[in-house]
């Protein structure tokens, strides 16, 4: 019996239209977006704070795990992007909450700091829609 491909997957289809669409594209955004900033961090000025820009780095690197895992589909790429997202939501509790409790470790912001303030609390939001969609569409 030949293989299923990622795209003939009743649960990897759903990645193709509405809001899996939106998670994936979302995903891929804050990819790029938090690995940008830490790359501007780090290259620019990594010595007011390196354990805030290695921590941007790292969401960086998470997001676009969780993209991957995303767009990849199948056992593994579920299981990537559960791996991801769940690091995620651990992290942005973290540091939100650390960064909250204590300013002076957290002098620039992050993608995690503040619970993700200054992306309008998107990823603090965003593992728990991501979970949520990996489980409900998990394969049967």
């Amino acid at each position: 019996m030949p293989e299923e491909t990622t795209a003939t997957r009743p649960s990897d289809a759903a990645l193709g239209s509405g809001l899996g669409r939106v998670l994936l594209l979302v995903y891929g955004i804050f990819a790029l977006s938090a690995s940008a900033r830490a790359l501007v961090q780090i290259t620019t000025h990594f010595d007011e704070a390196p354990l805030a820009y290695l921590l941007s780095a790292m969401a960086g690197l998470v997001y676009i795990a969780a993209t991957v895992g995303l767009a990849r589909g199948g056992p593994r790429g579920r299981r990537i992007a559960l791996i991801s997202c769940t690091i995620e939501l651990i992290g942005v509790l973290i540091i939100g909450t650390l960064s909250v409790l204590d300013k002076g470790d957290f002098p620039d912001a992050t993608v995690w700091s503040n619970f993700g303030s200054g992306y309008g609390y998107v990823p603090l939001v965003l593992p728990f829609i991501g979970l949520w969609w990996i489980w409900r569409h998990k394969p049967e």
